[in-house]
């Protein structure tokens, strides 16, 4: 199993770059795979051709509204990601013959992406080994490496554009990913 992050400044092609890989190891035999959605745009889904709507699959951010807020589940007792998770395997996940798809969806809600990440990164422990990749497509910035939905990756690739600050960008993630611990090869 290999985990893959694909990150860098808004609008420099990283969802693009995601589908164009996940194509290549499609066509190469390279499989199976999980692609992640992490951005709250939401643009890889659309680009890799699944309509979670459609296909009548939830966000993570949409199952823990439904969960936490519309049921009126408590946080109490049992953490708010394990309460979550059997509804990640069966409600937030598209699975297709080619890859599976997760994505942690828009927040409507006030606050940060602290549960919605951490959802995701407990279920992702306990699940990422039967994947020969798990290719994440992370959001604009550099917030989520903070967030740390894995502690482990096997490869970061920065899409950076033609600009100092994008080169800047590089050397600010690869600072943080140092000091959160995040290991890469």
């Amino acid at each position: 199993m290999k985990t893959i992050v694909i990150m860098g400044r808004g609008g420099t092609g990283k969802t693009s770059f995601v589908s164009l890989i996940a194509d290549y190891f499609i066509r190469t035999g390279q499989t199976p795979l999980l692609l992640i959605d992490l951005d709250p745009d939401q643009s890889l889904g659309e680009m890799i051709g699944v309509d979670l709507q459609r296909e009548r699959k939830k966000s993570i951010a949409e199952l823990i509204e439904d969960t936490f807020i519309e049921k009126g589940g408590t946080t109490i007792g049992v953490p708010p990601s394990e309460r979550i998770e059997h509804r990640i395997w069966e409600e937030g996940m598209y699975e297709g013959e080619k890859f599976d798809f997760i994505a942690i969806g828009t927040k409507w809600v006030e606050g940060c992406y602290c549960m919605p990440d951490a959802a995701l990164r407990d279920a992702l422990g306990r699940l990422i080994k039967q994947y020969r990749y798990v290719i994440i497509d992370a959001p604009g910035g550099l917030e989520h490496l903070n967030r740390r939905v894995t502690v482990r990756v096997d490869d970061i690739i920065d899409v950076l554009g033609p600009s100092a600050k994008s080169f800047a960008h590089l050397e600010r993630a690869k600072k943080i990913a140092d000091e959160c611990g995040i290991k890469y090869e």
